[in-house]
């Protein structure tokens, strides 16, 4: 999978910009804000249809601007592919791929994969359950659309079970509800989820655990790679379920799934939210069996970060059959030289964006663009 070409109209702080690219790596150069993390992020929109910058798609619009387009060619294993996004102010945003206008964003999913890195990554391992849920949601959303719907559907039913459990909660602090009838029946509408959410947790649950178990071994080779085998990384799935699981009875972890649903009804009534399930997992990350996230030093939670990322790299491989994009955000300054040689090396495996102030030593076969004040020069 080759990006050959960009063109950014009104994008940031682009007013008319094309680029072309190079099939091994690509070092986009310039000083601080001119516009070379907004480059890389307009590519990675191309893959997941929105930003992950931005709290809302007129952010990406050029100030002066009322609309602005990406337009971006690639070639695949399958073929050459065009994506094309148009965002406009107070309107929701458009796509085609090759000419043809896309209704749903699951329909982009997959048509370009990338794996980003940015020092903002580091939150995978230091910050909240929920970036670590990100992290496997986007890996596993871009190389199946069946697990983003099945992903969509379950956030729906959860949001829809967790307004009514609240609704529940409100009343019952007023005590409007004397009649034993009547709560009897608000409790039935909220068991009434049950089933179709064991359903969802179930698929999720299983994409999650195997993503997980095929990602160890690469993430610990990785590491060991990075570190000159000084440490050993540990991945492990904490999910809802953290009993043995046996993938291939699948009626058994749906089962699973309804008695825990079951089990904290009464606590999810009195609390006024769903307690269990795949919202709730995470995943535990271990360097020489320590806990990176409360002991280890920041140098090693990067570098844990990045083994997780360059992981992906092969992941992705073995899914689909080709290498993913490799983005790379301002990463090398962060590292130490050993590390940065190291990851430079990674470089070779697919085509690669890379985001600095100076020029990286050790890089062969590159691609130079240099930005000032969103201008190539």
């Amino acid at each position: 999978m080759i990006i050959t070409k960009l063109k950014l109209k009104n994008f940031r702080n682009y007013n008319d910009n094309s680029f072309v690219f190079g099939k091994n790596t690509n070092i986009i150069l310039g000083k601080n804000a001119q516009g070379k993390t907004n480059l890389l992020e307009s590519i990675y929109i191309c893959a997941l249809g929105k930003s992950v910058r931005a709290h809302k798609d007129s952010d990406l619009i050029n100030w002066k601007c009322e609309n602005s387009k990406i337009d971006l060619d690639l070639e695949k294993s399958t073929g050459k592919s065009k994506i094309e996004i148009y965002f406009l102010k107070n309107k929701k945003k458009s796509i085609k791929i090759n000419n043809i206008p896309i209704k749903k964003i699951g329909e982009l999913l997959g048509e370009l994969r990338c794996v980003f890195f940015s020092p903002d990554e580091l939150k995978l391992i230091k910050e909240s359950p929920e970036d670590r849920r990100r992290f496997m949601d986007i890996d596993l959303s871009q190389t199946s659309k069946i697990y983003f719907n099945y992903l969509n559907k379950y956030e729906k039913l959860l949001n829809s079970r967790n307004k009514l459990l609240k609704k529940f909660k409100e009343v019952n602090k007023k005590k409007i509800f004397n009649e034993t009838s009547t709560t009897e029946r608000k409790k039935r509408k909220v068991s009434l989820y049950k089933s179709k959410i064991s359903k969802f947790s179930e698929q999720i649950f299983i994409s999650r655990y195997s993503f997980i178990n095929a990602l160890k071994p690469y993430a610990t080779k990785v590491h060991a790679f990075l570190t000159n085998n000084a440490e050993n990384l540990e991945i492990d799935y904490q999910g809802s379920l953290n009993n043995q699981i046996n993938l291939e009875d699948k009626k058994n972890i749906k089962e699973k799934f309804l008695n825990l649903y079951k089990k904290n009804f009464e606590k999810d009534i009195l609390l006024g939210y769903t307690t269990v399930g795949p919202h709730r997992d995470d995943i535990k990350v271990s360097i020489n069996s320590i806990d990176v996230k409360n002991f280890c030093s920041q140098g090693q939670q990067r570098t844990a970060a990045l083994s997780l990322k360059l992981a992906e790299l092969e992941i992705i491989k073995q899914q689909t059959g080709e290498y993913p994009i490799l983005i790379l955000d301002d990463v090398l300054s962060e590292l130490d030289e050993n590390r940065r040689n190291k990851l430079i090396q990674f470089c070779s495996k697919t085509q690669t964006f890379i985001s600095s102030t100076d020029l990286p030593k050790g890089l062969k076969n590159i691609n130079i663009i240099r930005i000032l004040n969103g201008k190539t020069i």
